[in-house]
């Protein structure tokens, strides 16, 4: 085996592992300086993988020679999959908020980097128990392996500084729609449907009530200015009016569940800034935009602001005691 194999094949799981960590983070995240840190991680570490190509290219030269139809396979998949998962990451810093042939290039990049990752972790888990040597060895951080460590990441974070790229947010999305909530993409979190709501009979569960659509205008209203940050990489600021959920006059709790009509639902500190929203721009909300009432939380990433809100629900149990991702 050539002496940098293993070095440039545990520099590139190193970063890997790291990519995806902080792509996840850049998900929960959605507050600076937190958020634009992550991504900045995010976006050096895929570029040092780029960076390792030419390196990796030539080690799979040499692999594929080797006999054993499934060791190539699987060599050839996580090649695809790679390929699909940075170069839809650059894609999207570079052509904006657009699908290509009905994907986003942000749900290309998530797919192909989980995939890729379920496949990494079984050939790991699969070689180790099969040669019985530790994944990690002292050679992996003597000296020289550090010092071109060292000089990958330098590398990586020079391309972070020039690489080319749209106007984004600090989380990495495009703006789309500010202003004009006709103009913001209607996306969905993961399989969570459109429901079809009457707003004649559309009721809002609280505790000991019920509030058809005339209650909830009739509560004090109020106005805040906050950004709607959607994981699909896009965001819009806009002037969301409704009522305040400390206006719904809740018996004292730790955490509010707010629950949509799908049965998706998010826990949430119960003296935040939770605001049901009616309108946008003044316009009262579609159905797409989560109408007739959706939830809103500044300086929470989309997944938190629940649509189609039919519930307001209380509890003692605290609100990250959840995942932290929706998982429906």
């Amino acid at each position: 085996m050539n002496r940098w194999t293993r070095p440039v094949n545990v520099t590139i799981m190193a970063l890997f592992v790291i990519a995806t960590a902080s792509g996840g983070l850049a998900f929960l995240a959605g507050a600076p300086p937190v958020s634009g840190a992550v991504v900045a991680v995010h976006g050096a570490s895929g570029l040092g993988l780029i960076v390792l190509v030419p390196a990796k290219i030539r080690i799979a030269r040499r692999g594929l020679r080797r006999p054993g139809r499934s060791r190539k396979v699987i060599s050839l998949v996580l090649a695809v999959l790679a390929v699909l998962a940075i170069g839809s990451g650059l894609l999207h810093a570079v052509g904006g908020f657009r699908p290509y042939l009905g994907l986003l290039p942000m749900q290309i990049h998530v797919g192909s980097a989980l995939l890729a990752l379920a496949l990494i972790v079984a050939h790991v888990v699969a070689h180790h128990v099969r040669v019985r040597r530790p994944l990690l060895r002292r050679t992996d951080v003597e000296r020289r392996v550090a010092l071109r460590g060292a000089a990958v990441v330098a590398g990586a974070a020079a391309l972070w500084v020039v690489a080319p790229g749209r106007e984004r947010r600090f989380t990495g999305s495009h703006e789309v729609g500010s202003g004009d909530p006709a103009v913001m993409p209607v996306t969905n979190w993961l399989f969570d449907p459109v429901p079809s709501l009457d707003a004649s009979t559309w009721r809002l569960r609280v505790p000991g009530r019920a509030l058809d659509l005339a209650d909830v205008g009739s509560l004090p209203q109020a106005t805040v200015r906050a950004v709607l940050d959607c994981t699909g990489g896009w965001y819009a600021e806009q002037e969301w009016r409704g009522v305040p959920v400390a206006q719904l006059g809740l018996p004292a709790s730790r955490s509010v569940e707010v629950v949509s009509s799908t049965g998706y639902r998010r826990r949430l500190p119960a003296d935040g800034p939770l605001l049901l929203a009616t309108h946008a721009a003044g316009r009262p909300l579609s159905a797409g935009h989560g109408g007739p009432v959706r939830l809103v939380v500044a300086g929470r990433r989309g997944f938190w602001w629940v649509k189609w809100v039919v519930a307001v629900e209380v509890t003692d149990e605290p609100w990250w005691l959840q995942p932290p991702l929706p998982l429906q």
